[in-house]
C-alpha cells in the first residue's frame, strides 16, 4: 500500500502546469517530429545522393534501410533503457546522438559512411518517439491525458507527410546535405530544453552488467534487423530467388523463436512479453500494425505515382500531402476533447477505419494517367480525417486495461508495430505494383492488334509526328511502336495503383469486426507509467 502511494506521489510530481508544461510539450513534439520526418525526408533525395556519392540504386537504398533497422530494434528497448539511465538522461543523450549524426550524415563523403551514420542516427531517433509520448502524457494530469495523446499524435501522423515536401524543397533549391543539417539547430534547442525542464521518475534499482539481458538484445536485433532487411530489399532482390534474403528470413524466424523463449524465462527481460496476455493490447497491436500499413503505405505510394506517372517534381508531389496533414492536425485536439468527454474509443476507431475505406475507394476512382491535383484534394482531406480518428483512440484502447509499469511496455509494442506495419506496407505495395503491372500489361496487349483500324491509325499518326521532326520513315515507325509500348506500360501501371488502393480499403474495412472484440477499458487511460 505504501509503495502504491509512493508511486502515485511520484507520478503527480511529474505533472507540470503553465509555462513549464508548454515548453516540455513543444520539446517532446519537436523531437517526435524530427524522428518521424527523417524517416521519409530522405526518400525524395535518393537520386541526388546517388549522383553526388557515385552510388548504385541498391547501395543508396541502404540509406533508408539502415535507419529503419536501427529504429525498430531500439523502440521495444526504450522503456528498459529509460530505467537504466534515467528518463531525462536517456532522452537528452538520444537527441545528442541524433543531432551529431545528422551533421555527420551531411558531411558524408561516400555512400557507406552515410549508411553507417544513418544507422547510428536511427538508434538515437527510435528512442525519441516512445519517450516523447511518455514525457508529454506524464506532464498532464490524468483527466487531460486524452488531449496529451492527441498532441503527441499530431507529431506522429503529420510527420510522415511533412517529410516529402520539406525534402523536395531542400533538394530542388539547395542540396541533399541540407535535409540533415536542418536537424542541427532543432536538436541543440531540444537538448538544452530537455536538460532544463524534463524530470525523471524515480526508478527502482538499476541492473548490474551481469543481469542485463544481453541474449535478449542479441535475439531481438537478429529477428527485427533481418526482418527489416528482407522487407526493404525483398522486391529488388527478387525475394526468395536471392540467397541472402533466404538466409536472413531463416535468421529472422529463429531469432523470433529464441527471443520469445528468452524473454519468457529470463528474470530481467529487456522486453516484457507477458503484457501481450491482455486482449486489448493484442488487438491494439494488430490495429496499430494496420494503421502503420495504411499511413506509411499511402504516404509512400502517392509521391511515387505523381512523379513516375504524372511527371510532377519532388516538391509538387510532397506538397500534395499537405491538406491531409493539416486536416489530421485539426482533428487531433477535437478527438482529444471527445475522448475527454467520454466518447467510447471503439466508435471512433470504427469511424476511422470506415472513413479510410472510403478514402481508398475514392482514390481508386480518380486515378488516371493524367489526373490533376484538384482531383486528389478532397480524398486526401478524407484521409486526414480517417487517420485522426484512428491514431489516438487505437493507442488509448490498446493500453486501456493495462496498469502501472505494463503501460510502458504496451506503448513500446504499439510503437514497434506501427513502424513494422509501415515496412510491411511499403514492401508488399512495391512487390504488388511490380508484379500486377506485368499481369495488367499481359491482359492489355491482346487488345492491340495490327489488324485493328484504330491501332493502325494511332501508329500512323505517331509515325507522321516523328517524320515531321526529321526522322527517316523506319526510325519514325520504331519510335511510334516504342511510344505505343510506353503508353500500354503506363496504363498497366495505373491499373496496378488502382488495385493497391482498392485492396488497402478492403483491408481497413475488414478491421471493423475486430474492433468489436475489444473489451471496455477504463475509458480514460492513465499513461503516467508509459516508460516506467
Amino acid at each position: 500500500m505504501a509503495d502504491t502511494q509512493a508511486t502515485v506521489t511520484d507520478e503527480n510530481s511529474l505533472v507540470e502546469y503553465g509555462f513549464r508544461r508548454v515548453i516540455i510539450t513543444i520539446t517532446a513534439i519537436l523531437c517526435a517530429l524530427l524522428e518521424i520526418i527523417d524517416t521519409t525526408i530522405v526518400n525524395v533525395a535518393l537520386n541526388d545522393i546517388r549522383g553526388s556519392l557515385g552510388a548504385t540504386l541498391t547501395d543508396v537504398a541502404w540509406v533508408i534501410t539502415a535507419y529503419a533497422i536501427a529504429n525498430v530494434i531500439i523502440i521495444p528497448m526504450t522503456g528498459w533503457l529509460s530505467k537504466q539511465f534515467g528518463r531525462r538522461n536517456y532522452f537528452a543523450a538520444s537527441i545528442i546522438i541524433f543531432t551529431v549524426t545528422s551533421f555527420l550524415c551531411g558531411n558524408a563523403t561516400n555512400i557507406w559512411e552515410l549508411v553507417a551514420f544513418r544507422f547510428i542516427q536511427g538508434m538515437g531517433g527510435g528512442a525519441l518517439l516512445v519517450t516523447a509520448q511518455t514525457i508529454i502524457t506524464e506532464s498532464y494530469p490524468i483527466e487531460k491525458r486524452g488531449m496529451a495523446q492527441a498532441i503527441y499524435g499530431m507529431g506522429v501522423i503529420v510527420g510522415p507527410t511533412l517529410g516529402p515536401p520539406l525534402g523536395g524543397y531542400l533538394v530542388d533549391n539547395y542540396s541533399w546535405r541540407d535535409i540533415f543539417y536542418i536537424n542541427i539547430p532543432v536538436g541543440i534547442a531540444a537538448t538544452i530544453l530537455t536538460i532544463m525542464f524534463v524530470k525523471s521518475p524515480k526508478y527502482g534499482e538499476k541492473l548490474k552488467a551481469n543481469q542485463v539481458d544481453w541474449w535478449g538484445i542479441a535475439f531481438l536485433a537478429a529477428f527485427i534487423g533481418s526482418l527489416q532487411f528482407v522487407l526493404e530489399h525483398g522486391q529488388q532482390d527478387d525475394w526468395f530467388e536471392d540467397h541472402l534474403i533466404i538466409i536472413l528470413s531463416i535468421v529472422s524466424f529463429f531469432g523470433l523463436i529464441a527471443f520469445i523463449w528468452r524473454e519468457m524465462v529470463y528474470e530481467h527481460p529487456v522486453v516484457n512479453l507477458k503484457v501481450l496476455k491482455d486482449t486489448n493490447l493484442r488487438m491494439g497491436t494488430i490495429m496499430t500494425f494496420v494503421l502503420g500499413f495504411g499511413l506509411y503505405g499511402s504516404t509512400f505510394i502517392i509521391p511515387i505515382y505523381t512523379q513516375s506517372i504524372l511527371g510532377w517534381t519532388a516538391t509538387d508531389a510532397g506538397l500534395l500531402l499537405i491538406p491531409s496533414s493539416i486536416t489530421t492536425g485539426i482533428m487531433m485536439p477535437i478527438i482529444g476533447r471527445l475522448l475527454q468527454n467520454g466518447v467510447p474509443q471503439k466508435y471512433l476507431v470504427i469511424g476511422g477505419f470506415t472513413i479510410f475505406f472510403l478514402y481508398s475507394l475514392w482514390m481508386f476512382t480518380v486515378m488516371t494517367p493524367d489526373t490533376g491535383s484538384e482531383h486528389f484534394f478532397w480524398p486526401l482531406v478524407v484521409r486526414g480525417i480517417g487517420l485522426g480518428l484512428l491514431f489516438v483512440p487505437i493507442t488509448t484502447l490498446s493500453l486501456s486495461t493495462l496498469q502501472g509499469k505494463d503501460i510502458g511496455d504496451g506503448a513500446a509494442f504499439t510503437g514497434m508495430m506501427r513502424q513494422l506495419g509501415g515496412s510491411f506496407g511499403i514492401a508488399i505495395i512495391t512487390t504488388f505494383i511490380t508484379r500486377i503491372t506485368v499481369q495488367h500489361r499481359v491482359d492489355l496487349i491482346p487488345n492491340i492488334t495490327a489488324v485493328d483500324f484504330k491501332v493502325q491509325q494511332r501508329i500512323q499518326g505517331l509515325k507522321q509526328m516523328w517524320m515531321s521532326k526529321g526522322f527517316a520513315p523506319n526510325e519514325a515507325l520504331d519510335k511510334a511502336y516504342a511510344l505505343l509500348n510506353g503508353s500500354v506500360t503506363k496504363q498497366a501501371t495505373v491499373l496496378a495503383y488502382m488495385d493497391v488502393f482498392l485492396y488497402l480499403g478492403i483491408l481497413f474495412l475488414l478491421c471493423v469486426p475486430f474492433v468489436m472484440l475489444i473489451k471496455k477499458g477504463a475509458g480514460k487511460v492513465d499513461m503516467s507509467n508509459a516508460a516506467h
